[in-house]
């Protein structure tokens, strides 16, 4: 099967001598985790059947989280912590876009401007939810930080799910409607005014930085100008009708929390064309949506790159009713309202979720007979071994 690491490891080198200067050392950190990935690089062990004495070698993961082999069992991870979290209501799904024109500004500023889309986004929608004018109630939310478009492009946008309900000021469950939780153009109208208004305030406080062709952007007024077009336009906020039951909405966690900007299924071809991929047109309808794009090698990492976030920069986050500091004491309040038993605690299975797969051969339980350091191979089978079936001498 084709991978990203693919891509890195046949043009990487000639792309970072390319950009030698340009490129940040997160950002080369990213490419060599994502190359060495389940190579000897990383250190790896042997594994051995008790039963036939069949052997495998296993390489370490990268465990980063901007690589597409390495997401599926930090998400299996997470998602069962939150499990616990679910109540027994509807949820919605709501998407805080930034415009273009702010985009091309979190490309120079992404630290600053993604975590001021999650603050606006949030307070936006706690205030327009507390209203008593509309649910009147404090609402929980988990949102999670998308930077890319299908195309590769950056397109900066944040997803949220929101519980059906929340808790009113005296303490009692209030639920949405069935089909719509908050009036989605009030959102945008607030989501507009509070992120311009505080991203002025960074760029007074001087906070924002601009390069290239937008280094004009550090002269207020120039700044400002910028600004105009969006200050007028309608700021789009998207809601989907609620889930069908907590199910669903693990299904959809499970697809949106540990997403990179493309996974390895995506890839069609890697020849000397460039790469090969699916995309959707959201310009289309049907099965015209699904499409297939081909980049130079060099521009598909260009590309992939754009999406890596600053270190330490969290694209999970937590609000009001599921915000750390009173999640707990939150949802117990919220089941008693809702007359439900305590969610149980979440499995703990007896072997990790990364627990190797039975033996190819005849099924036995593989067990570790060796570990090896980065940058060695295993040893040798010893003299006498049962031979390997997939390889046999």
């Amino acid at each position: 099967m084709l991978e990203v690491a693919d891509v890195f490891r046949a043009a990487g080198s000639a792309y970072r001598a390319a950009h030698a200067g340009h490129l940040s050392l997160h950002q080369l950190k990213v490419m060599s985790a994502i190359e060495h990935c389940r190579t000897a690089v990383l250190g790896g062990h042997v594994e051995a059947c008790e039963a036939c004495g069949h052997r495998r070698i296993a390489y370490n993961s990268c465990r980063n989280r901007h690589c597409p082999k390495c997401q599926g069992a930090a998400a299996r991870t997470w998602l069962a912590e939150r499990q616990a979290d679910l109540l027994p209501v509807g949820y919605f799904h709501v998407v805080f876009t930034l415009p273009d024109e702010v985009a091309d500004i979190a490309f120079h500023n992404k630290a600053a401007v993604y975590d001021l889309l999650f603050r606006a986004a949030s307070e936006t929608m706690l205030t327009i939810a507390a209203d008593p004018r509309h649910l009147g109630a404090r609402i929980g939310i988990t949102a999670v930080l998308h930077t890319w478009g299908s195309a590769l492009t950056h397109h900066p946008h944040v997803h949220m799910i929101v519980p059906g309900g929340g808790i009113t000021p005296d303490g009692q469950w209030v639920s949405s409607r069935p089909a719509f939780l908050l009036p989605v153009r009030v959102l945008g109208a607030l989501f507009r005014r509070l992120f311009l208004t505080r991203l002025i305030a960074l760029h007074d406080t001087g906070q924002l930085a601009f390069f290239g062709t937008m280094a004009h952007l550090a002269e207020r007024r120039a700044f400002l100008r910028h600004l105009s077009p969006v200050r007028k336009k309608r700021w789009v906020v998207y809601a989907k009708p609620p889930f069908g039951g907590p199910e669903a909405v693990l299904a959809y966690l499970a697809r949106y929390t540990h997403r990179v900007a493309i996974s390895n299924r995506r890839l069609i071809a890697f020849d000397e064309t460039g790469v090969t991929f699916r995309y959707k047109d959201y310009r289309r309808n049907g099965a015209d949506r699904q499409r297939a794009m081909t980049l130079s090698a060099n521009e598909f990492i260009r590309r992939f790159l754009l999406h890596v976030l600053p270190p330490g920069f969290h694209r999970i986050r937590h609000y009001g009713l599921l915000a750390a500091s009173g999640r707990k004491a939150s949802l117990e309040r919220a089941r008693t309202l809702l007359s439900v038993t305590p969610a149980p605690e979440p499995d703990v299975p007896d072997q990790p979720a990364d627990a190797s797969p039975p033996c190819p051969c005849c099924g036995g339980r593989m067990v570790v007979v060796e570990v090896f350091e980065r940058g060695h191979q295993p040893r040798a089978p010893p003299v006498g071994a049962p031979p390997n079936r997939e390889n046999p001498p």
